[in-house]
């Protein structure tokens, strides 16, 4: 094995403690690992798994990722380029929140959840098969379970670094799974279906989400929802962590709903509609206003600090 190390600017104010934890969602997520100082994931590039650990070195006003790739000095010379734009998209790098913050600003309550998180970016998943895994794995379960799922399928059908490590299957790999596999995992037969289903579809290339970039929403809407296993829930949720389309804010989300009524300390609990109007007067960031909303939760589970992360000398 060999190492490369480069260095990512991202657009201040950043603190990847608060996007790691946006991507963990949990502390068993096995996957996006977390160690109070860095962030490592195993990434399948064409050849090989490759193991990325990211450092902050400065301070959230002005930021720069040092980036330590490990693995098979082949695979680290064709795949640096590809992991650093893969990271620089999953990680949100390029978000300019300002005109986020200057709306946050009209509004005490938002100005008071945003300072708590400053320098929260906005994360997407990696590749169209964990955006859809994530959303097939978390429909109309608990989070716990979800991440629960989502390891177990990695255990089984991601391959491994040399160190171990597991990167997310690729379409590749679930393409050829079978379902009574998936059911062994904890899926269920439907689930287990749509997810390989998907996952043909994907490694066949009839599946093309990256031709909908461009679409408007109404369109990736009916486009998502007229796939098998993908209700109005999943769409708008791979609307926002698969497209970053940062307007969204997942309306069937029934946990992110009960977080935005105690925010608001709201008597009645939220249905859709209710939801969307609320969600208007944060136009065009309802999105980021349910990525902030997740970080309250975690922090008040005592996961995520919400105060400014120490400043790094290092990686």
């Amino acid at each position: 094995m060999t190492t490369t190390v480069f260095v990512l600017h991202p657009v201040a104010p950043f603190r990847l403690d608060l996007v790691a934890w946006a991507l963990r969602r949990r502390p068993t997520n096995a996957l996006d690992r977390w160690d109070g100082r860095s962030y490592r994931r195993a990434m399948a590039t064409a050849d090989e798994v490759v193991e990325a650990e990211v450092g902050q070195t400065g301070p959230a006003e002005n930021p720069d990722l040092l980036v330590r790739l490990t693995g098979p000095q082949a695979a680290l010379g064709s795949a640096k380029d590809q992991i650093g734009e893969i990271l620089s998209r999953s990680l949100g790098l390029g978000m300019d929140l300002n005109a986020f913050y200057s709306l946050a600003e009209q509004d005490s309550l938002l100005r008071s959840l945003v300072t708590r998180f400053r320098g929260l970016h906005p994360p997407r998943f990696q590749s169209w098969i964990e955006a859809l895994g994530n959303a097939v794995s978390c429909q109309q379960l608990s989070l716990n379970v979800g991440i629960s799922l989502l390891n177990r399928l990695t255990d089984r059908y991601g391959k491994a670094s040399q160190n171990g490590l597991r990167a997310f299957p690729t379409a590749e790999d679930l393409a050829r799974a079978q379902s009574a596999e998936l059911r062994e995992l904890g899926f269920s037969t439907r689930k287990a279906t749509v997810l390989i289903t998907l996952a043909r579809r994907l490694a066949d290339g009839d599946l093309d989400l990256d031709s909908l970039a461009g679409a408007d929403d109404a369109t990736v809407l009916a486009e998502l929802c007229a796939l098998d296993g993908i209700g109005r829930w999943s769409a708008e949720y791979l609307l926002l962590r698969g497209f970053g389309r940062l307007h969204i804010f997942p309306g069937d989300d029934v946990g992110a709903r009960d977080k935005l009524r105690r925010w608001l300390s709201l008597p009645e609990p939220l249905d859709y509609r209710g939801v969307n109007h609320i969600t208007e007067r944060w136009a065009p960031y309802a999105g980021l206003v349910y990525f902030h909303l997740l970080l309250d939760s975690l922090a008040t589970s005592g996961w995520v600090a919400a105060t400014p992360a120490a400043e790094t000398d290092d990686g």
